[in-house]
């Protein structure tokens, strides 16, 4: 292959602490591959902006203007890192050869992108960036990630173990994935769903470069259950199969309440009934709130509502 054009899309929310290095090291790493010959001159940086409430936006607008490599697109709103990507990946559909995806935070490896393009370059549609562990976690926060993998796999999600969102993909690829119209993103389950030539590239993760994350413990939880009802009804089976069961142990119950009441040996069972009126309402209520999920999706997907609005552009 001739030296392709390498999109980086990096999609930011309240960066400015983390920005100027991020913009500094991916620049950087454009230059060694240009200068070995590995990519196109007029490879470039898309640096997203996802509603940012800080000077992420005006510090876009100065790398653009001493670098015009450094590209820009700012969302009207908020619209997640989900919706920042896709965004940024539609934006350089058509003009690019290969896009690579990475978060601002450099936590994800940026040496290991020149592996990435190797790849591409020998027919490689998608390259997953994979950690190598998970060292450098909390043990909640490892736990929890395996714990989410296992579920997926369980529910029958094809996705790929430890691997976020830092990936490379085909201008194909990206081709294909725009053909994919739904309002709930999960790209962790959709992009492997594609279907093309893949590969795995690992690496170690590092911690954050500068200044706070901002995926709380409750955007996790969100994230989570967004991916698991994006791809899989069992859910709502299991439902169905926590009832049956439930069925089976009132059986049992009824069982013992009738010998117990042709044996004159009823007592009242005030602790008993609580305790079973409580247990019942619990499932009845998690099992309202499971299929509410779905419902609240399909609410979502039926209104075919933009899954973002691009407020402004740099782009020479």
């Amino acid at each position: 292959m001739a030296e392709p054009v390498i999109a980086i899309v990096m999609p930011c929310y309240n960066d400015s602490e983390v920005l100027p290095l991020s913009v500094e090291r991916l620049s950087g790493i454009l230059d060694t591959l240009v200068a070995a010959g590995k990519i196109s001159p007029q490879s470039f940086m898309l640096c997203v902006n996802d509603g940012s409430t800080d000077g992420t936006w005006q510090l876009i607008n100065k790398f653009h203007k001493s670098d015009p490599r450094v590209k820009g697109v700012a969302l009207a709103h908020n619209r997640g890192q989900q919706c920042a990507l896709m965004a940024g990946l539609m934006t350089v559909n058509g003009k690019c050869d290969a896009a690579i995806t990475i978060d601002a935070d450099l936590q994800d490896d940026p040496a290991v992108i020149g592996e990435m393009v190797e790849m591409f370059r020998d027919g490689k549609d998608i390259v997953y960036g994979v950690r190598k562990s998970r060292a450098i976690d909390s043990w909640f926060k490892r736990t929890s990630a395996h714990a989410f993998y296992r579920l997926q796999r369980s529910l029958g999600m094809n996705t790929i173990y430890d691997h976020a969102d830092y990936r490379l993909m085909s201008d194909r690829a990206i081709g294909l994935l725009s053909e994919y119209g739904e309002a709930n993103l999960f790209l962790r389950g959709i992009i492997p769903q594609i279907g093309l030539d893949s590969g795995v590239v690992a690496y170690d993760r590092q911690k954050r470069a500068a200044g706070e994350s901002n995926y709380s413990l409750t955007k996790m939880i969100s994230f989570s259950i967004d991916g698991v009802t994006s791809f899989s009804a069992k859910p709502i089976r299991m439902i169905f199969f926590v009832g049956l069961a439930l069925l089976l142990l009132d059986i049992i119950v009824a069982l013992y309440v009738f010998t117990s009441y042709f044996s004159d040996r009823t007592i009242l069972g005030w602790t008993s009934l609580m305790l079973s009126v409580w247990f019942l309402g619990s499932i009845i209520l998690m099992s309202i709130g499971v299929v509410g999920e779905y419902i609240g999706k399909i609410f979502s997907e039926v209104k075919h509502r933009p899954r973002y609005a691009i407020r402004d552009t740099l782009w020479d």
